[in-house]
């Protein structure tokens, strides 16, 4: 174990901040999961405890192995599992999964260990690598938009096009980042204006065309109209039951809680041990719990940009920002649902939640910010030993 701790390198503070919600989240997910174990385990409900447990593991290992992998490495994995992703996608999207007549294909089977892995995530992740090795490339350049539309918007509209019909939260929240990604970088407002304007252009179109069918995009293009509406009208306090059981779940909470396992809503509560999860905090830790929660991805955020801040090239700069502003931008749209700020967005509370590829894809993309922050504390030690008459004098002898 102590071996293992020296090994350790990057920013200490994000690691205990990862670990600390991790141990945090075994309360709540065991809790919540408790009506699940009931309905698939016959009522043994340490069975979801353990599954949590070995998913946090396998998580922390993905962490460990990915954090001990040079950054610059990244830029030419990026290129390599982008076509990688798309295959996935595809292959996801080709299932034609249907859940209450709507397009429901998200996830594929892991081969032998069948295992259901959830493909947009892993897309996610390596699309934004893929859009920071860009970015850096040509940022002493001067970016002309017709030069950047093959290898920079081609593959992201791709990307988004194959995640779109199944799952838009998941499409809108890539969008949004790339865009901010590619305003760290440099890249001229005006183009894109002119992106932002085509992918409105496309959406709509998505839309009407899935209007026009009755198949499983129509349903889902309806689904997301209903939780516009929902959210939208103030009178209609029924149409949304997940919303109204979360209100429910946190008003019952208060300041201090009813205590861990006390819930009441999990009992009735879709999802209360994944996209609800925070709804069953506040109900059991109260505001408290709650805060606690949200001050502990604010500080993730701080470190992120202070791990970004201190990174000595633009990749690194661009790569810590790219995969670390959508873990935290994550969270806070969770919480925020949960609190009736924004319509239900089927998006899991980072580390928090329930759920593998959840998990191991936040902690593949935190080992990629530690192994930039692990660069910086090498050159940091490199300086110092090179400094220190003693240790040049030892290296002599």
């Amino acid at each position: 174990m102590q071996t293992l701790f020296k090994n350790i390198k990057g920013d200490r503070l994000i690691w205990a901040i990862v670990a600390l919600l991790a141990i945090l989240s075994f309360l709540p997910v065991y809790s919540a999961a408790s009506d699940l174990a009931y309905s698939k385990y016959d009522g043994n409900t340490f069975i979801s405890f353990v599954k949590h447990f070995m998913h946090l593991v396998l998580g922390f290992a993905i962490m460990y192995g990915v954090h001990k992998i040079p950054y610059r490495y990244f830029k030419g994995l990026s290129l390599v599992m982008l076509p990688v992703v798309g295959v996935l996608l595809l292959i996801t999207m080709a299932q034609g999964t249907v859940m209450g007549g709507a397009s429901a294909s998200r996830w594929i089977k892991i081969p032998v260990v069948g295992l259901s892995f959830q493909t947009s995530t892993l897309a996610f992740v390596v699309l934004m690598v893929y859009v920071a090795r860009y970015m850096s490339k040509v940022k002493d350049e001067v970016i002309t938009f017709k030069a950047s539309i093959l290898p920079l918007w081609a593959p992201v509209f791709i990307v988004l096009a194959l995640i779109l019909p199944s799952n838009f939260s998941t499409a809108a929240i890539m969008f949004l980042m790339v865009m901010i990604l590619v305003f760290l970088g440099g890249y001229p407002v005006r183009y894109m204006a002119i992106i932002l304007g085509s992918g409105l252009v496309a959406l709509i179109l998505f839309i009407m065309v899935a209007k026009l069918t009755t198949g499983p995009l129509n349903v889902k293009v309806t689904t997301w109209e209903n939780r516009i509406k929902n959210y939208s009208d103030s009178e209609d306090t029924d149409a949304d039951y997940q919303i109204e059981k979360a209100k429910i779940a946190i008003a019952s909470g208060g300041i201090t809680g009813v205590g861990p396992g006390k819930s009441i809503q999990k009992h009735a509560l879709p999802q209360s041990s994944s996209d609800f999860i925070f709804a069953i905090i506040i109900e059991e830790y109260g505001l408290i719990g709650g805060f606690s929660i949200m001050i502990l991805y604010m500080w993730l955020l701080f470190r992120v940009v202070i791990v970004s801040q201190k990174s000595d090239t633009i990749f690194g700069k661009l790569l810590v920002l790219g995969v670390g502003l959508p873990i935290v931008f994550q969270a806070l749209i969770n919480m925020a649902v949960a609190v009736e700020l924004f319509p239900v967005t089927g998006q899991t509370l980072p580390l928090v939640s329930s759920g593998g590829t959840s998990i191991w894809m936040t902690c593949l993309a935190i080992g990629i910010i530690l192994s930039v922050s692990a660069k910086r504390e090498e050159m940091k030690e490199k300086e110092i030993n090179e400094d220190n008459p003693l240790e040049i004098l030892s290296e002599a002898i």
